[in-house]
């Protein structure tokens, strides 16, 4: 499965990011430079297919996909379920942001169909927030689960073609610009998956140094 991995690669723990998003696994490699391990795609180790997001949460969603994609490549393995929670719509699209616009939309269509929904509501109502739930997962079935916000608004056109999903339409909290208008440093600081990072970032070297004392 992990033919043609650079030999260098094979001193180190291996994390597996369980995303085949390039832009998800490059934010995550940005998120935690710096620790003693090397971050792959499911790309990388030749994993196809997908896990069924049936939880009703971000933590059963993460949980999920962990579990499965950790079994499957005998790695550790860092997933995370993530959304966007607009109150003028209920909290929704939630745990459904991905496929809020229908399961082929891209990012810049589900961008449009929020914003249709929300054509009618003021700027002062249009309060959001970002959530990332992160579970780490050992191929034996060790969990451990850590959650990051960020609480903003909704824009009333896009801006910036940083960053994804619905980066170009939402505003962090203090700020003027979306997230997809802000320097990487800046966002990687602010957003809910910066946040989950942090927060995952000690659980990590735990990991990696009990994988020294093996």
């Amino acid at each position: 499965m992990q033919e043609g991995l650079n030999p260098s690669m094979q001193t180190r723990l291996k994390v597996l990011v369980a995303s085949a998003n390039t832009g998800k696994v490059a934010e995550y490699r940005a998120l935690l430079h710096g620790l003693e391990c090397d971050l792959l795609s499911l790309r990388d180790v030749g994993i196809n297919g997908d896990v069924a997001e049936t939880g009703s949460t971000y933590e059963e969603n993460a949980r999920l996909k962990a579990v499965q994609y950790a079994a499957r490549s005998g790695l550790l393995t860092l997933a995370d379920d993530s959304g966007l929670e607009v109150d003028a719509l209920g909290g929704e699209p939630g745990v459904h942001s991905a496929r809020y616009a229908g399961p082929e939309a891209n990012d810049a269509q589900r961008a449009a169909h929020l914003l249709r929904l929300l054509q009618q509501v003021s700027p002062l109502g249009r309060s959001a927030r970002f959530v990332c739930v992160i579970a780490i997962a050992t191929p034996a079935g060790e969990i451990r689960l850590c959650r990051g916000e960020t609480t903003g608004h909704i824009a009333m056109k896009p801006g910036g073609d940083g960053g994804f999903g619905y980066d170009p339409v939402f505003v962090p909290e203090g700020l003027d610009q979306t997230m997809a208008q802000l320097p990487p440093e800046v966002k990687n600081r602010l957003s809910h998956r910066g946040r989950a990072a942090a927060a995952a970032r000690p659980l990590l070297r735990q990991f990696i140094d009990a994988a020294k004392t093996r």
